[in-house]
């Protein structure tokens, strides 16, 4: 369990990194203010982590000083591709914590997952891109 909540915490540093290039390219208030909730979401979930880590006493690697974005940022439609990677990616990692957690711990990770997906359909609609949403959401293609 330790590999899928580092790798969890990767994944919502990473999206904290990339809701900060988001944010830069998005001009609608709205908007604008939806990345800043996600974004103090991921931190907020960020925060959970490093402390579950920390009571389970695991180490992980520390965060890198940047990330490599998957494409480049350079306007609204692909910030907002970059939002809808994000999540999905986000989601993936909480996925991958299901077959090795239970309890609280399981109905946690489903309550991420789900988060994410969640988001990631609101940033397609907002993108207009379809399909809306995945049918398994946190499956890797």
């Amino acid at each position: 369990m330790t590999e899928q909540l580092a790798a969890a915490l990767a994944a919502e540093e990473a999206a904290i990194y990339a809701y900060g290039v988001i944010g830069v390219h998005l001009k609608d208030a709205d908007e604008v203010s939806r990345a800043r909730a996600c974004e103090l979401e991921h931190r907020r979930r960020r925060d959970e982590l490093v402390d579950r880590l920390d009571r389970i006493q695991a180490s992980t690697a520390p965060a890198p000083p940047a990330y490599q974005l998957p494409f480049e940022v350079t306007d609204r439609e692909s910030a907002l591709k970059l939002a809808v990677h994000v999540e999905d990616g986000v989601a993936q990692t909480w996925r991958a914590l299901l077959p090795v957690t239970e309890g609280a711990d399981r109905v946690d990770s489903l309550s991420y997952l789900t988060d994410s997906a969640v988001r990631a359909t609101r940033w397609r609609r907002i993108a207009e891109v379809t399909p809306l949403t995945m049918p398994f959401p946190g499956k890797p293609g």
